[in-house]
């Protein structure tokens, strides 16, 4: 998929939607965030809110984005493209596909919003 195929980036995160696992993600960062699974997650989000520098260019940019935790995907989109994926991941949607856009391998090599939003400047850019 060309870049300029991309309609939309998916950002999926290794945890389920809801109060309750939003608590136990919270907890889990504090008492043992060394074993916390979802790169994603931390990079975007510290404990109790949305990471600053990520907000800023999430609001700022022209690109549309579409965030989901891995239920609300399965619900939406695994009837069609399956579950081919593991979580964390960033997808591309463009002419009715879904294609890798920064694998859970790379993501989980991330270590800050700066080098996310690089790293996503420079694929768009390509």
């Amino acid at each position: 998929m060309k870049d300029s195929d991309i309609q939309k980036l998916i950002f999926i995160y290794n945890a389920d939607s809801g109060l309750k696992n939003a608590l136990l993600d919270s907890a889990h960062k504090i008492l043992n965030p060394s074993t916390y699974n979802c790169n994603l997650c931390d990079i975007t989000f510290g404990v109790f809110t949305e990471n600053k520098i990520w907000k800023q260019f999430r609001e700022q940019t022209d690109l549309e984005m579409e965030f989901l935790h891995k239920d609300e995907y399965k619900k939406q989109y695994a009837s069609k493209f399956g579950n081919k994926f593991s979580f964390p991941i960033i997808l591309a949607q463009g002419n009715g596909e879904l294609q890798v856009f920064v694998s859970t391998e790379e993501m989980n090599t991330i270590e800050d919003a700066q080098s996310l939003i690089r790293l996503i400047e420079e694929r768009v850019k390509a």
